[in-house]
């Protein structure tokens, strides 16, 4: 489990059939690693397989790179966000973030609003729209973020960005039709999970005519 708040910027190469993540000497996490910590990388949680001078490898499976940026991120060398685990006894600065990218989205807007910045977000899948509303939380390449609006539909949202998340993490380096990892509200998805109807449910439910009828709702 992650927060969101970013610790430090790496650099993710091809490894085999895995990854390896790079800082420079004197950089990387506040927080030591070892073999089998997780680790948020581009908001995608990867376990430590190796740990390396400055930096670490980890295997990624077929279902990881399908699903998020790792597989093109790496083999361009990019810069990645990195997070180590949440520990129990930590502060929740950001909010629950799984590390199990959602979907792809694709950068559509960005523009400087004083000293902040609008970035302009949308699903590639909108089937993930519905978890989206004001005030939601979303983390975007790991990066917890508020909703601040979207469309009717949730496919298109807008965040507001800190000239201190903005500059210590790589979303100035983003560029409009650039891809990025999203993960939807934890709880969101919770939520809905457990309204889902199930066949025991309605089986057992007692909401019908004659209920309706007994509690005076004739």
């Amino acid at each position: 489990m992650f927060t969101g708040l970013v610790q430090a910027i790496g650099t993710l190469q091809r490894c085999g059939s895995g990854v390896q993540v790079m800082w420079p000497p004197h950089e990387g996490l506040n927080t030591p690693l070892s073999l089998g910590d997780s680790v948020a990388v581009d908001g995608v949680c990867l376990t430590v397989a190796d740990l390396l001078p400055h930096g670490f490898r980890a295997d990624v499976s077929n279902e990881t790179l399908a699903r998020s940026t790792l597989g093109a991120r790496a083999q361009r060398g990019e810069p990645v966000n990195l997070e180590p685990a949440l520990r129990l006894a930590d502060r929740l600065g950001g909010h629950l973030v799984s590390g199990h990218v959602d979907g792809l989205g694709r950068v559509e807007a960005i523009a400087r609003t004083g000293e902040s910045w609008r970035l302009e977000l949308s699903w590639i899948d909108r089937h993930y729209g519905r978890y989206v509303c004001d005030k939601a939380s979303v983390a975007v390449n790991g990066i917890s973020l508020t909703v601040a609006g979207s469309d009717d539909q949730g496919c298109r949202f807008w965040v507001a960005v800190i000239p201190h998340t903005w500059s210590c993490t790589t979303l100035h380096r983003l560029r409009v039709g650039q891809v990025v990892n999203l993960e939807a509200d934890l709880l969101a998805k919770y939520a809905e999970r457990l309204l889902q109807p199930t066949a025991d449910s309605v089986a057992n439910t007692k909401l019908n005519q004659a209920w309706l009828q007994d509690h005076g709702w004739s």
